[in-house]
């Protein structure tokens, strides 16, 4: 059979008619909200290159994160500001670090809110990158102490999911292992599973204030071309204990969220990334892209190509849209 028998354009009629044979659902149940967290009282320091998101003391994170869980947002990821910065990243696994302040009045206020706290050491070292450095290298095997000491320090403080970010080999059973040991063995783990080396990350490294100070981070995020390798890495990291992995950028790795999916069988993340906010959101400022619509439509590509949980700064915003 063929037109004028078959007419897809039949089902398009209204926005019922599309709605009832919609293949793809966008609900805010599978969004989480980033949120940079610094010290002090009173601060809501706006971040230039993403118009319209903050670096935020602790009282004004608990507002924020409650506002966003009353519309709906079911989870957020925190990433610290330390008020001083060391070349062991003291300040990652410090128990009394901004993360775990930040992580203990969130749980204070918001019980039910998914807390997931981003381990890393590029926003604590006085040298930007995300690992011990020792002339002038970045060293894989010293970095998974302090890593899994940041872990538990943030489990202790009561986090819900730990999310290593690194890209260090092995962090991923070395975290684990450390959690297990701690009394932690419930604490699932969110793996940066497969993170390139991006220039998607521009905006970020002024929101958290941690450009590397020399070279770059292309020995350990992965070089974006390269598809098999990713594959390779998650791999990897659900071996080591990976409860959750994650795709990161999003949009121009979609194909990587549907082969991750379609060959792990995974939950998968996915982090619609500050470059990905800033472009979208200057292009919607200048009048050439309607905002809402376009982020819509790109959540909505995330959830097509297999993501389970898309990490967006327009997720408290988006809840609004979908009420």
């Amino acid at each position: 059979m063929n037109f004028p028998n078959l007419r897809p354009r039949r089902l398009r009629q209204s926005a019922a008619l599309r709605a009832l044979v919609r293949e793809t659902e966008l609900s805010v149940s599978h969004l989480v909200q980033p949120y940079f967290v610094r010290p002090g009282r009173n601060i809501r320091k706006p971040i230039k290159s993403m118009p319209g998101q903050f670096q935020f003391s602790i009282d004004q994170l608990v507002r924020e994160a409650e506002q966003a869980y009353w519309l709906g947002v079911p989870a957020v990821i925190l990433f610290g500001l330390p008020e001083r910065k060391d070349a062991k990243a003291s300040g990652a696994y410090a128990a009394n670090g901004i993360v775990p302040q930040a992580v203990r009045a969130l749980k204070k206020a918001v019980p039910e809110l998914l807390v997931i706290t981003d381990v890393c050491l590029c926003e604590y070292t006085s040298h930007g990158h995300c690992g011990v450095v020792r002339d002038g290298k970045v060293l894989n095997d010293p970095t998974l102490t302090l890593l899994a000491k940041s872990a538990v320090a943030h489990a202790n403080a009561g986090a819900d999911i730990i999310a290593p970010s690194d890209m260090m080999d092995g962090r991923v059973a070395a975290i684990r292992a450390a959690l297990d040991k701690a009394g932690h063995t419930d604490t699932p783990i969110m793996s940066y599973a497969a993170k390139f080396a991006s220039a998607f990350y521009g905006p970020f490294r002024e929101a958290a204030e941690s450009p590397p100070q020399f070279g770059d981070r292309k020995t350990y995020q992965m070089d974006f071309a390269n598809a098999n390798e990713a594959l390779r890495e998650v791999a990897l990291d659900i071996a080591e204990g990976a409860d959750i992995v994650m795709v990161k950028p999003g949009l121009p790795y979609l194909d990587l969220v549907w082969r991750v999916k379609e060959k792990f069988g995974y939950p998968v993340a996915v982090y619609n990334v500050s470059g990905e906010y800033a472009m979208l959101k200057a292009a919607a400022g200048n009048g050439w892209l309607d905002e809402k619509q376009a982020v819509l439509e790109m959540l909505t590509s995330f959830r097509r190509a297999g993501a389970d949980i898309i990490l967006t700064y327009w997720a408290t915003t988006t809840a609004k849209w979908l009420k």
